[in-house]
């Protein structure tokens, strides 16, 4: 997942990480009947640095499908799931998937552990934070990603969280991290505003929701 961020910066593109997420809590279905593979089709031509997929039973997704992503895609892939066992990054190693999503909310002071035992699997780690507390626990692992999470995500998606977190606490983020901001990025004008602060976005809801999705992802991505 680093390499192609940083690629895509070098190319001058917005680097955007491209979830395919089939469900929310607050919208609810947001596959409506198209396929997965359509769509990440779609996210692979419009240039996009990696594939995001939630395997969280609250968002209706699943392993098997995971699987079937990383197997068709040249891309990295992140596992987006609420990770409390080692047992499932080894799962996640097993399938190839590039990176895994590590919560601190979740994972408290055991974080540093689980971003090492990843590590040690070959797994990148996407390190989640919502405060300054969590910075600081995420501050001192050895992650290369943290991702600053403009959602609560306590609340699954049903609060107004905005871009406006990830303006106040990017900057307590250690230097030498890739900085990404998740989620409640809606359009062009909250991906400049993130793109100030971090190296690369994590989008789902707004690509899912949109009539046009190649449409949508190009002005993100910056494709002409």
């Amino acid at each position: 997942m680093i390499k192609e961020i940083n690629h895509r910066k070098k190319e001058k593109l917005n680097p955007v990480i491209a979830e395919i997420k089939v469900f929310s809590p607050k919208h609810g279905d947001l596959l409506k009947g198209r396929d997965i593979f359509e769509i990440l089709k779609i996210y692979e031509e419009c240039r996009v640095a990696g594939i995001s997929y939630i395997t969280a039973e609250q968002f209706k997704g699943d392993f098997k499908t995971l699987k079937e992503i990383c197997a068709e895609t040249h891309l990295p892939v992140l596992r987006k799931d609420f990770i409390l066992r080692k047992e499932e990054i080894e799962r996640s190693a097993e399938i190839e998937v590039s990176t895994v999503l590590l919560i601190t909310r979740y994972l408290g002071e055991k974080l540093p552990e689980f971003v090492d035992f990843s590590l040690e699997h070959g797994l990148e780690t996407l390190v989640e934070v919502h405060s300054i507390d969590e910075i600081k626990i995420a501050n001192d692992s050895n992650t290369k990603m943290i991702g600053i999470n403009n959602r609560d995500i306590s609340q699954l998606e049903r609060d107004d969280g905005n871009v406006s977190l990830t303006e106040d606490l990017h900057r307590f983020i250690k230097k030498g991290v890739i900085k990404i901001s998740e989620s409640g990025i809606r359009n062009v004008e909250d991906l400049k505003r993130a793109m100030n602060c971090v190296d690369a976005v994590l989008v789902g809801t707004a690509f899912m929701m949109a009539e046009n999705i190649e449409e949508i992802v190009k002005s993100f991505v910056g494709v002409v």
